[in-house]
């Protein structure tokens, strides 16, 4: 049986396979949720890791019970839909047509979902399906269409980091976390922008199928099986606003890089050649919080992948980023996020 096909092609052409080969057994169902403005990558990057791992299946032992993948995008009619980028989609039914059995529920994002997470229609859909869904997703910007069906009220979730301030300010009831890649918070999975959908599509192939099917893909897609550190590597929502002095910016980025180091303010204004009085005065100015204040953030942030990330003890994290000691580490964990770092990571611990 012929297993390579391509869906990048064949969205990208509007030919999207219904046919694909029939695995044994059953393949789970994906549903793509598109609409006019979305963001091409967020609806083929994921798609096409299902493909690749339903090509792994076809391709690895004969008596395997590895299941493979259906998938399906859906719009407001079938036929083609434009993307963001010009290109047009090709939307294999209408979200009234949805099947009964969806295994994944998945909304894609882009500029379409200012128009999207408003449209009755849309989020009516989205509300029905994930009700038949054994779990919902959402890449990049489509977080908000899931927040508009009510469906990551209490929960935690993530978003790009351009919208993450928006979609706090909108929808106030859902945790909002800036720095993940992905975010899982029960049977719903949240990812950040356009690429992160690979990861997130990535990590619940191996939720459905172990780290060894998720590697075999990781290594036919050529990207980490999960990438290193999360969005403040990319945004500036970490450290507020963006200073505007070439010396601020880079002591900025150095903190970051170096959470571990002894960040005291003499120490930092020593780094600009300023005054500790000037330099805290400036830094506040222009970064928009006291130096302490930003280190203490960074140094959580860092906390928190750790925690998520390894089996090291709290003791050694706290070491590790800075901290000192386990009950510093506490003590700002309760400023900063509400809850300590042994019950943050009991939640998260590989979650996210």
């Amino acid at each position: 049986m012929n297993s390579g096909f391509n869906v990048i092609d064949d969205i990208i052409q509007g030919r999207h396979p219904l046919d694909m080969p029939i695995l044994d057994p059953a393949p789970r169902h994906i549903v793509m949720v598109a609409f006019p403005g979305v963001q091409l990558l967020d609806v083929v990057g994921p798609l096409e890791v299902f493909a690749a791992a339903s090509e792994a299946v076809l391709e690895g032992p004969p008596k395997s019970d590895a299941r493979g993948y259906r998938l399906t995008i859906v719009g407001s009619e079938p036929g083609v839909v434009r993307a963001s980028s010009g290109l047009s989609l090709g939307v294999d039914r209408a979200y009234e047509d949805l099947p009964e059995e969806i295994d994944t529920l998945i909304v894609a994002g882009g500029h379409g979902t200012a128009q999207a997470f408003v449209d009755p229609r849309v989020v009516g859909a989205v509300q029905r399906s994930a009700k038949r869904a054994r779990r919902t997703c959402s890449v990049c910007t489509g977080a908000f269409v899931l927040a508009a069906a009510g469906l990551l009220e209490g929960r935690r979730a993530t978003t790009h980091w351009r919208s993450v301030d928006r979609l706090a300010q909108l929808f106030p009831k859902v945790e909002v976390d800036p720095d993940p890649i992905f975010v899982r918070d029960g049977s719903v999975w949240t990812s950040a922008g356009v690429t992160a959908g690979m990861d997130l599509a990535l990590a619940l192939v191996e939720d459905d199928l172990g780290r060894e099917w998720a590697l075999s893909v990781s290594r036919r897609m050529v990207f980490f099986l999960k990438r290193p550190g999360g969005q403040s590597q990319f945004s500036a929502q970490l450290a507020g606003q963006v200073p505007e002095r070439d010396p601020l910016r880079e002591l900025r980025t150095w903190i970051v890089e170096h959470p571990a180091e002894d960040h005291a303010v003499a120490r930092l204004a020593e780094r600009v050649s300023m005054s500790p009085r000037n330099f805290s005065r400036v830094f506040a100015r222009e970064v928009g919080q006291s130096p302490g204040r930003f280190v203490e953030r960074v140094r959580v942030e860092s906390a928190r992948r750790r925690l998520e990330e390894s089996s090291g003890s709290v003791d050694g994290v706290a070491s590790d980023v800075g901290f000192g000691t386990a009950e510093t580490m506490r003590r700002a964990f309760l400023r900063q996020i509400g809850v300590g770092p042994a019950a943050y990571r009991e939640r998260f611990h590989g979650a996210s």
